[in-house]
């Protein structure tokens, strides 16, 4: 009898993640909490090793909130996060140095402004030596070679070692801040919007930076972003936020080609297109997004969808893939 292939574990598996924020009023004597905003509302999905997975949506929908949380760069209100085997939460709350230091050196963090994340007053390599300083995971004889390896892997001249910041492109700036993502040898990445604010011409450099880095090294990718051309490019699996809820998770030609939820379609319309005669034919949504304060009951996506029927304001849709597809979404009238 032949045996049933186990499909491996995932790299990242994240259950129930939520982030909340309480809003506190001060009177005379105390402070009272008057409400909360919640950033992020119990997502769950999971990362392969190898794989990337864009999350998608309009600004202040919850993805970088999402990303910082599975990082714990912000501390998550609730849920589940494991990064190859490893209990996240668990290990940050115990504050063992030694075990905080090797969960770090997995999953590293490329920011999105190359001008604000890079420390003006250090040199590239300072910038580059820091993270091998902090984790000490390679012998300090080792360093200059290191960051020569590294310039060359993001491909900048070892000479640009002895440069500052302030003497580079936006686009170096943002080779550079990968390179230091690299140095601790992690397995995952979360880049948060890594190419939005660089020209046309050089986020194309960037975006094939990191495919070339992921097929090297074999890097998993979390990627966030609104720009749907990258996200096309880079990605093999897309999960669309609103409002803090995942509303949709699919392949990218699931996505792209056959969207499900009425809010997939309308951002994908809104991708820009050299065909005139495509504007009559845009999938578009009316008004403004809720405020997080005031959540519309049952689906939040009711009050600007063209499709809402009257459940829709009644009860909130769960993510499901019907008949045991690849394609969940989270839709009481799906397209």
């Amino acid at each position: 009898m032949a045996e049933t292939a186990v499909a491996p574990a995932p790299l990242l598996t994240v259950e129930g993640l939520a982030k909340s924020y309480l809003i506190r009023r001060r009177d005379l004597l105390r402070q009272h909490v008057v409400g909360e905003i919640r950033a992020v509302n119990d997502i769950s999905f999971t990362l392969a090793a190898g794989e990337t997975l864009s999350i998608v949506g309009e600004s202040g929908c919850g993805k970088t909130t999402a990303a910082r949380s599975i990082l714990h760069l912000v501390e998550p209100t609730a849920g589940d996060i494991r990064l190859d085997g490893a209990d996240v939460r668990a290990t940050f709350g115990r504050d063992r140095r030694s075990e905080v230091l090797a969960l770090r050196r997995k999953m590293q963090y490329v920011f999105q402004d190359p001008y604000l994340s890079l420390n003006p007053r250090w040199s590239i390599r300072q910038i580059l030596t820091e993270p091998l300083r902090v984790h000490g995971h390679v012998p300090q004889a080792r360093w200059d070679a290191e960051v020569e390896a590294l310039l060359d892997r993001v491909g900048l001249p070892a000479d640009y070692a002895e440069r500052y910041p302030h003497e580079l492109s936006g686009g170096q700036r943002q080779r550079i801040g990968i390179a230091r993502a690299l140095a601790v040898d992690p397995r995952l990445l979360i880049c948060d919007e890594p190419v939005s604010s660089l020209d046309v011409s050089v986020r194309a450099q960037v975006l094939n930076l990191l495919a070339e880095l992921q097929e090297e090294l074999g890097l998993a990718y979390l990627y966030i972003s609104h720009d749907l051309g990258s996200v096309r490019f880079l990605s093999n699996r897309i999960a669309v936020m609103y409002l803090g809820n995942l509303v949709e998770v699919g392949t990218v030609d699931e996505i792209f080609d056959r969207p499900r939820h009425h809010y997939t379609a309308a951002l994908i319309a809104a991708v820009p297109t050299p065909d005139p005669a495509a504007h009559g034919r845009r999938a578009t949504v009316t008004g403004e997004a809720p405020s997080v304060l005031q959540r519309p009951s049952g689906c939040a996506f009711h009050t600007r969808c063209p499709a809402a029927l009257p459940v829709c304001e009644r009860e909130t849709p769960v993510l499901a893939a019907p008949n045991g597809e690849t394609h969940s979404f989270a839709c009481h009238n799906p397209r």
